[in-house]
């Protein structure tokens, strides 16, 4: 009991949820919404256990994984790569950051079509769409975390004599830590947002194509719930990265954080 008074969302959340689902399924049957507008909640978990029934629900739900996995890793190590390298030589940091903020202005959808002529409909450029779009956040909260580290602190290791490579792997990089796995918690699900975009925008596989066919045949339980296997996809993918925040950065404060 005293662990439910200290968090009580483990109750309120669910609580809120069943409250919902509820109102939504007495409304629309009270108003007898046609199920092609608004499918009650029992029609939408009906078309979901269909789709668990169906393997080639299975196969879309591993292309569009693995597209937005794919995604994710390329735009990790690039933001590694690129916030490592801005945040520690100034001239980098002047030269390269004004076209990088003027990449992250323009829409990524806009890009999407372009991606299409040069990759074509498979897997390639729906990976380049999510490593797009979940780059920028990974790569700020890096170059923020590096140059986070306490310069008292950085002083007086180079008055001991440490080099810069020792003040990186002792001191910046602990900093950026938990900053990093904030930039990773957003990018993963703008990793996932990506490849469902691409997928819209021309794919022969997927969940998003799988989204497309419903609606061209007016199956809206089966988009509604293709949308909640999304949905589960991010929540999922945000307790992964907070499992792995809590054990390698464990002392950060994610209030501070960029995208937070």
């Amino acid at each position: 009991m005293k662990h439910l008074r200290n968090r009580p969302e483990l109750i309120l959340s669910p609580v809120v949820f069943v409250v919902f689902v509820a109102l939504w399924e007495n409304i629309v049957n009270l108003l007898e919404v046609d199920e092609i507008i608004l499918p009650t909640p029992s029609r939408i978990g009906d078309a979901l256990l269909v789709q668990f029934q169906a393997p080639i629900f299975w196969s879309n739900l591993w292309v569009t994984t693995q597209e937005a996995l794919l995604g994710f890793a390329f735009a990790t190590l690039f933001a590694i790569i690129a916030g490592t390298f801005i945040s520690q030589i100034r001239i980098v940091d002047k030269t390269f950051m004004p076209y990088l903020v003027g990449f992250q202005a323009i829409p990524k959808v806009a890009l999407a079509p372009i991606f299409l002529i040069w990759f074509g409909l498979g897997q390639t450029s729906k990976v380049v769409l999510a490593a797009t779009i979940a780059f920028f956040p990974i790569l700020i909260n890096i170059i923020e975390g590096l140059k986070s580290a306490d310069n008292d602190q950085i002083r007086m290791l180079r008055v001991f004599g440490a080099s810069r490579s020792q003040i990186f792997f002792k001191v910046q990089i602990p900093c950026a830590l938990p900053f990093f796995f904030a930039g990773l918690d957003v990018g993963i699900l703008l990793a996932i947002l990506g490849a469902v975009v691409g997928e819209f925008l021309g794919s022969q596989a997927g969940l998003g194509n799988m989204v497309l066919v419903a609606q061209f045949n007016f199956e809206t339980p089966t988009m509604f719930a293709i949308l909640l296997v999304l949905s589960a996809m991010g929540i999922i993918a945000h307790i992964i990265v907070k499992a792995f925040q809590r054990k390698f950065a464990f002392w950060g404060d994610n209030s501070n954080f960029i995208g937070n």
